[in-house]
């Protein structure tokens, strides 16, 4: 498969930078550390390494519903009823959960089960809620909703999301639970950290030497990605997103700021800080928890995207049969001549 062969030429790449770069472990005469929460790499980095999954965290609501105020967390009775209604909404938007093609019953899906006991994945502001757009962002939405009424969903594959084409679920979208295979894979080595999502097989190479972000001028599906260590937590910061990026309404705008940090549970906690002015009245902040996963499963995105000829294919058969019908009036009430 083309992406298995992609992910080897990266592991390539990590690996000659561990061969070329193995005299940064740590320097001589460098004091020890009092004490880590966090296990380290051979070269003293802290060890994120391994799948991770965002499974546990399925069907929590990115937004928290107004009725929790600013509680994050929920227990007793209340979480109970919480879950259930959870189960309850997942089950009924299972069959339009595929959008146009459908994808499959309740039981085809291994992730819907998650038990999260927190009311939201955002966490800040306290109330759980994605700050409004500002003015601009506004106006932008405007534009992109005029632009797409101006022709059919389905013209070309142009007009259909970069996801549906296999291009990329998109950062930070990718590391949020969806229908399943919630699995990513983080990867390091002296210098280097790659986070690996199959779904849609992107791979991030994020640089920890310190080099400054590229020239604006160069634009990315995922950015731009420079990481450093904070303590125990891998930040990495990411511009020069692609025009066509449209996170949540941020376009090439966006800003994000990610912190990854091991915990004492043998957790991978991820927090996604979203700082872009010309999108939002105010920067805000998502968390998951992540689970170790003991593999990843394949996405063979291209190989089995029947879906977009189908959708195509049925846009075509639905305009040949709207125009069968404008024409059909016109023979009314003939006869043989």
């Amino acid at each position: 498969m083309t992406h298995f062969k992609s992910f080897g030429v990266l592991l390539s790449v990590v690996s000659l930078a561990t061969a070329a770069m193995s005299a940064q472990s740590a320097p001589a005469g460098k004091p020890a550390a009092a004490k880590r929460s966090a296990p380290r790499t051979s070269w003293g980095d802290p060890d994120l390494q391994g799948v991770w999954t965002s499974d546990g965290e399925m069907g929590l609501p990115f937004e928290r519903p107004s009725q929790y105020g600013t509680k994050q967390v929920l227990e007793g009775e209340e979480l109970e009823e919480a879950l259930e209604q959870r189960q309850e909404q997942r089950v009924a938007s299972a069959p339009v959960a595929g959008g146009e093609t459908g994808a499959g019953p309740t039981h085809w899906f291994e992730s819907w089960t998650g038990k999260s006991s927190r009311t939201s994945m955002v966490i800040d502001p306290p109330d759980g809620r994605v700050p409004a757009l500002t003015a601009e962002a506004q106006q932008r939405a405007a534009a992109r909703a005029a632009a797409q009424a101006a022709h059919g969903p389905a013209d070309s594959y142009e007009d259909r999301a970069l996801w549906d084409r296999c291009i990329t679920r998109g950062v930070p979208n990718a590391a949020f639970p969806t229908l399943y295979n919630n699995n990513s894979r983080i990867v390091q080595s002296p210098g280097y950290v790659v986070v690996m999502y199959e779904m849609v097989h992107d791979a991030r190479i994020v640089p920890l030497d310190g080099r400054p972000h590229v020239s604006q001028k160069i634009r990315a599906y995922e950015g731009d990605s420079r990481g450093h260590f904070d303590g125990d937590t891998l930040v990495v910061d990411t511009t020069n997103f692609h025009p066509k990026t449209n996170y949540r309404g941020a376009g090439d705008t966006l800003h994000l700021i990610e912190r990854f940090t091991r915990t004492a549970a043998g957790t991978l906690q991820y927090d996604v800080t979203v700082d872009d002015p010309h999108t939002f009245v105010e920067p805000w902040t998502a968390r998951l928890n992540l689970t170790p996963q003991s593999q990843l499963f394949e996405y063979a995105c291209h190989e089995g995207n029947y879906a977009m000829k189908h959708i195509l294919s049925g846009a075509r058969a639905d305009e040949a049969e709207a125009a069968k019908n404008r024409r059909a009036p016109c023979n009314e009430g003939r006869g043989e001549e």
